[in-house]
């Protein structure tokens, strides 16, 4: 093995008193993690330089060697070609060999001659051709007859050399035309020698090359190998990459560790001082080689350098430092004698301690911040939180001014001279500062405020006495804040999106240290987390606005007038949002009234725009005077179709289907109600005595599920009783099941003397929290009848004579109730519709007129044809009936009932119908 040799086992015996240790020749490199051996492994540096330098020698041996043979082979066929060239020349040349190519038989005069030239001459072969290349004497004679290949430009007269490959065997040769003196070729001249003979002087030359290169080799493996040794030596066996290790952890303990470091030699002078020892020894910098007595280190620490002997964390004063000193000797760990001191700052330790202990309160506050900021959506309460949040651990005041643009939900503009004081938190016990609520003007250029303003950053104020320019704005002020123990500010722009929201003010006074530029990072980071929040708040509030906004320009403002309901209504918004929930009263022909209640489920603008569209298209169906079920069905169709378009979306819409409605027409005539509901909740009926039930209605799923069909259900309501309708927000609750609330809206509204705005105070008082978690619609609804005298019905006969008679009646009627100034209309309208209803309806035909606040007139049938009004040509014996009711009657139009239908005339009392008299004489001039 090659290596170093071993020492004698007696060097090894530790010393008197101390532990056993290897002798440091033998002993590798300590290392962090491993133990190096000194052998010839690849990793260490020696055998790999050693290994490089051997691959060169050897590259370099073996592209010499190469370019040696090539060489010769080069030459070699250099000089088969020139030989070859020579011969056939001469051959050519010969006197007689053109003589003899003429004669009869060449074959008989050359073959000798060839034969004898190429036993002298040293090529392989000659071969004398016809001007056709076919050989006529060759020193193979067995090749004699046959045709040599490539051998053209001979024939036409030209002389060549080249490297043959083919048969008969590879050569170099020659080819040299033979002329007879009138320059004609009469025959070619070959002569080669074979490639194999060419390269055998190269082989006589192999052994002599290699034999050199071996030589060389050994020689630089040599040289290489003692190289290495010695290398191996000075470097421990090491590896490159430990030994670039080892160099970093050693530049780092000298110069980047914040630990002094000391080596000492056996005597006792100084080898190395890293960085931070001179600055905390106060080395003077021609410290190296000097003993450390002359250093004048203090007694204490020159004693423990002297000693040689070990310690750990002895405090040694140097200066006006306490220096944590640790003493090793080198000797135990492969160096040799001396000794490796380290020192501490325990004085800098103590002041980090305090630093960190002031950086991990702040980010404990700037945590804080971050869970109780911005917890409501609510600008004034989140400007609030920011001052209670810096309070007292940031200053002793807070104060938050923001723009008047802000605190309404607006966007802010660019004038930021005058904000509101919005909240102020304190720990002393005398506020000098503005209150809340006061406006605050930046007037004077050079405030502070207005210099954070002017560079979008915290202005830092140490010292509030000294701050003339502080003071110029409000003297007085100033002066009792200065009174009140207040030393110092910091003020900070509030920014969001890059633009200004307010200001945020941070005070500090008696028994507080002045702010620093810490505080103004802690500050910023503070004021920054604080403007998301307010921004988030505003923004939300701005789009809380328009939901709203949107909601009550949907909702119905005022109630339609009308004489058989007596109405109240309440709608109280989520806590959340606006929402879904709706309610509409509409009046309808023949002084029956329609009372819907719905709920769309959700909150926020898509809910508030979908229940606009719901109760546009209610107030639309309900124009056509359909049936309760039959509207809920339209209504249901008209909900799939916006979810089938919202599916189409790409997801860009939002589904409906969810939405709830009831549906209801009270006729005052008799008391009759129908309703119908699609996934809601049934009435509430409070009869004259107070008595309440929830009638048993037919349920269907609700609005957009589809595939189910919409059924009514009947109620006969005594003049006086209460139809209290409502959304599910009202009854249920995350305190409370559907049925408990159910009855305890029984319990509200089962007193009989309540009026309906009554029962609405009272159910709301009873059963909603200030902030309820859905939204609340209630509708309330105490019927009348009609005066049984202001009502006449009149069953006719299906036959055409009837009319005038029942026109009579109705004349005579009008006249009881005082109305003879619309009697002529209303005979003309009454006896138009009676006549159609007899010509083309269908029995039983029934006549009723109604007095109110107008004057309805009935004519119903058994028909479910409907009448179209239409313009009648000159020649047209009819067709002008509904024209004439059009202009007389104020409203027209038909309903249709279980058996038939209704066609209804209304007409204003306090005004008679004034049609045009110049259309009525051109429709009747005919």
């Amino acid at each position: 093995m090659i290596g170093r040799t071993r020492r004698s086992r007696s060097r090894a015996a530790p010393p008197p008193g101390g532990r056993r240790s290897a002798d440091p020749s033998r002993r590798p490199w300590r290392f962090p993690g491993r133990r190096l051996s000194p052998s010839w492994s690849l990793r260490t540096l020696a055998a790999q330089v050693f290994l490089l330098q051997v691959i060169v020698v050897l590259v370099l041996i073996a592209a010499a060697a190469t370019a040696l043979v090539l060489q010769g082979r080069y030459d070699g066929e250099n000089s088969a070609r020139e030989r070859s060239l020579a011969v056939a020349e001469a051959f050519a040349h010969a006197p007689g060999t053109a003589t003899a190519l003429q004669s009869p038989d060449p074959t008989r005069v050359l073959q000798p001659s060839v034969m004898q030239a190429q036993a002298g001459s040293g090529v392989d072969f000659i071969s004398v051709l016809d001007p056709r290349g076919v050989r006529l004497a060759d020193t193979q004679p067995q090749l004699i007859g046959t045709t040599a290949q490539d051998v053209g430009r001979a024939a036409m007269g030209e002389t060549f050399t080249d490297t043959f490959r083919g048969k008969p065997s590879d050569a170099v040769r020659a080819v040299v035309p033979v002329m007879d003196p009138s320059r004609r070729v009469v025959g070619v001249v070959t002569a080669g020698i074979e490639i194999e003979n060419v390269g055998h002087l190269l082989d006589q030359q192999v052994p002599m090359v290699l034999g050199a290169a071996a030589l060389a080799l050994a020689l630089a493996t040599g040289g290489t190998a003692l190289v290495s040794r010695r290398l191996r030596r000075q470097t421990h066996g090491l590896g490159p990459a430990e030994m670039t290790r080892m160099y970093e952890h050693h530049d780092a303990v000298l110069h980047a560790v914040r630990e002094g470091v000391l080596i000492v030699g056996a005597d006792g002078r100084l080898l190395l001082a890293n960085d931070e020892a001179h600055r905390l020894l106060g080395l003077p910098p021609d410290a190296g080689r000097r003993h450390v007595t002359e250093l004048g280190l203090g007694e204490e620490m020159t004693r423990l350098l002297v000693s040689g002997e070990a310690a750990s964390d002895v405090v040694c004063p140097a200066g006006d430092r306490l220096l944590a000193v640790n003493t090793r000797r080198t000797a135990p760990y492969g160096g040799a004698q001396g000794l490796v001191a380290s020192f501490r700052d325990t004085t800098e330790l103590q002041a980090l301690s305090g630093r960190a202990e002031m950086a991990r309160g702040r980010l404990t506050l700037l945590y804080e911040a971050g869970v109780r900021i911005g917890r409501t959506l609510d600008v004034r309460r989140t400007a609030q939180e920011l001052a209670e949040v810096a309070v007292p651990r940031m200053a002793d005041v807070v104060t938050v001014e923001l723009l008047d643009a802000v605190l309404h939900g607006e966007e802010p503009t660019g004038a930021v001279n005058r904000m509101r004081r919005t909240a102020s938190h304190g720990s002393l016990p005398d506020d000098p500062l503005q209150p809340v609520g006061d406006s605050i003007q930046f007037v004077v250029a050079d405030t502070p405020m207005v210099a954070a303003l002017r560079r979008g950053k915290a202005v830092l104020v140490p010292d509030l006495e000294t701050a003339r320019d502080w003071r110029a704005q409000d003297p007085e002020g100033a002066r009792r804040v200065l009174a009140s123990g207040i030393h110092s500010l910091i003020t900070v722009p509030l920014r969001a999106r890059g633009v200004v929201l307010g200001m945020v003010n941070f005070w500090r006074g008696a028994g507080a240290a002045r702010f620093d530029d810490e505080d103004v990072a802690v500050a910023e980071e503070l004021v920054a987390r604080a403007a998301v929040a307010i921004d988030n708040a505003r923004r939300y509030s701005r789009e809380h606005e328009m939901a709203v906004t949107l909601q009550r320009s949907l909702l119905p403002r005022d109630l339609p007038e009308q004489d058989v309901l007596e109405v109240a209504w309440r709608y109280l918004p989520a806590q959340s949002g606006v929402g879904g929930d709706w309610f509409d009263v509409i009046p309808l022909p023949g002084f029956r009234v329609a009372l819907v209640v719905g709920d769309v489920v959700g909150h926020g603008l898509h809910a508030a725009v979908t229940m606009g569209r719901l109760r546009t298209a209610v107030l639309n169906f309900s124009s056509l005077d359909l049936p309760a079920e039959e509207l809920l069905g339209h209504l249901d169709e008209m909900v799939a179709r916006l979810d089938t378009q919202a599916d189409a979306a790409d997801g860009e819409g939002s589904r409906v289907t969810g939405a709830t409605c009831l549906y209801a027409i009270y006729d005052p005539v008799g008391g009759h109600c129908t309703l119908a509901r699609a996934g809601h909740v049934a009435p509430a009926v409070v009869d004259p005595a107070g008595g309440v039930t929830f009638p048993d209605l037919p349920l269907s799923p609700p609005l957009g599920v589809g595939g189910h069909p919409f059924e009514a259900g009947e109620l006969d309501l005594p003049e006086g009783s209460r139809l209290v309708l409502f959304t599910d927000g009202l009854v249920e609750d995350r305190r409370r099941d559907i049925d408990e609330g159910l009855r305890i809206l029984g319990e509200a509204v089962a007193h009989p003397d309540l009026s309906p705005e009554e029962t609405c105070r009272a159910v709301m008082e009873t059963m909603l929290p200030q902030h309820p978690s859905d939204d609340v619609a209630l509708l309330v609804a105490r019927t009348r009848l009609m005066d049984p005298s202001q009502v006449a019905v009149w069953d006719v006969p299906f036959e055409a004579g009837a009319v005038s008679r029942v026109r009579t009646e109705v004349s005579r009627r009008l006249v009881d109730w005082g109305l003879e100034e619309v009697s002529f209309a209303t005979e003309l309208i009454l006896s138009e519709l009676l006549t159609n209803a007899i010509r083309y309806g269908a029995p039983p035909v029934r006549v009723r007129i109604l007095l109110g606040r107008t004057l309805v007139c009935e004519v119903s049938d058994g028909s479910n044809t409907s009448p179209r009004l239409r313009r009648a040509a000159t020649t047209d014996e009819g067709g002008r009936g509904l024209f004439l009711v059009s202009q007389f009657a104020d409203r027209w139009g038909t309903r249709y009932v279980a058996h038939g239908k209704v066609i209804w005339a209304e007409q204003t009392l306090d005004r008679a119908a004034e049609p045009d008299m110049s259309l009525l004489i051109d429709e009747m001039a005919w």
